[in-house]
């Protein structure tokens, strides 16, 4: 309400005589301007209110849509699933999420091939082995249909040990591709415990219960039992590589030795069939330019939570669980 209507409405209620009545009229005047700064916020509320439930309303009827853009796609095209990250259970490129993905794409009739684009360093070997395993049984259930891995960056350790169930492998010359290796590492704390004054109590049942805790000293017998659990892993590992790329892999010692090669260097190691980027393998090799990307989405109440900080009460809960776990194989 504009000052001057308030001068007036106030105007009527107090006396023309009193000596205080300049005085009185400027408190109603602040008293009103207090209340419709009131009336403001609640409406600004009630406003925000109504937009953020018309935002959950429209995500929901669109999550469909959303989560998995490719399926239902009209006419024939070429299906992309990307792998991107750490390979780990709780993460984006996790075996549940991939092999998801991976189900739609074989199973839409349009998609003519499918292309996996991977950026990551490697992860767990069950994750990896779980994606390795279904992409078989999917090229079984539908052997029309083609399965190509294209490593942009990076495809290191499990992110290769994927790759190698396609049907092809291809690359940008400077890519990093392979280290096929398993590695498991930590710290002990003992001498740390000693210099300290604090004494370990640690109660177990078992002989070697115990025998990857940081803090209790390492023993031979349990140091080369663990060397040998990586070294079986290894060789599964490379098992499932010559398996994938048969006569096309160079067997040289120096391929399985955990060493990571650019693309030119794995092209002629036979770790990989060509260079070539996504579109290039879509366009060229499939023969349908036209792309659509299965990739598995997270729900968008889920994704608008995480951008509004929710994540961050994530972050610290997984940097207090890595730290209390124990040691991990990774490839």
């Amino acid at each position: 309400m504009p000052l001057k209507n308030l001068f007036t409405s106030k105007q009527a209620s107090i006396d023309p005589n009193d000596e205080n009545r300049e005085f009185k009229l400027m408190a109603a005047v602040v008293e009103e301007a207090f209340d419709e700064q009131k009336k403001a916020r609640r409406w600004g509320i009630l406003f925000k209110s109504l937009t953020f439930a018309y935002l959950f309303v429209a995500m929901a009827m669109f999550y469909p849509s959303l989560k998995n853009i490719g399926v239902g796609g009209k006419g024939e095209h070429t299906a992309i699933v990307n792998i991107k990250g750490p390979i780990m259970a709780d993460e984006a490129a996790s075996a549940g999420k991939i092999n998801a993905s991976l189900r739609s794409a074989f199973e839409n009739e349009g998609a003519k091939g499918i292309i996996l684009v991977i950026n990551s360093p490697g992860g767990s070997p069950v994750q990896s082995g779980y994606v390795y395993d279904e992409i078989l049984r999917l090229r079984g259930l539908h052997p029309e249909k083609k399965v190509y891995a294209v490593i942009e960056d990076i495809g290191a350790s499990g992110a290769y040990y994927i790759a190698a169930a396609a049907d092809e492998i291809y690359a940008n010359r400077s890519s990093l591709v392979g280290s096929i290796g398993v590695t498991a590492s930590g710290f002990g704390f003992v001498g740390v415990l000693e210099k300290l004054g604090v004494e370990r109590r640690h109660y177990t049942s078992g002989e070697h219960k115990a025998f990857l805790d940081p803090f209790s000293p390492a023993k031979k017998d349990e140091a080369e039992f663990w060397q040998q659990v990586l070294r079986d892993t290894h060789d599964q590992f490379i098992t499932a590589v010559k398996d994938g790329r048969g006569d096309r892999l160079v067997i040289t010692e120096d391929v399985t030795s955990g060493l990571i090669w650019n693309g030119e260097q794995a092209l002629a190691k036979g770790l990989i069939d060509g260079l070539g980027s996504p579109s290039f393998v879509a366009r060229e090799i499939i023969g349908q330019e036209e792309v659509y990307n299965y990739t598995y989405r997270e729900p968008p109440f889920k994704a608008l939570l995480n951008g509004l900080g929710v994540s961050v009460g994530k972050g610290v809960a997984t940097i207090f669980e890595s730290q209390s776990a124990q040691l991990q194989m990774t490839f």
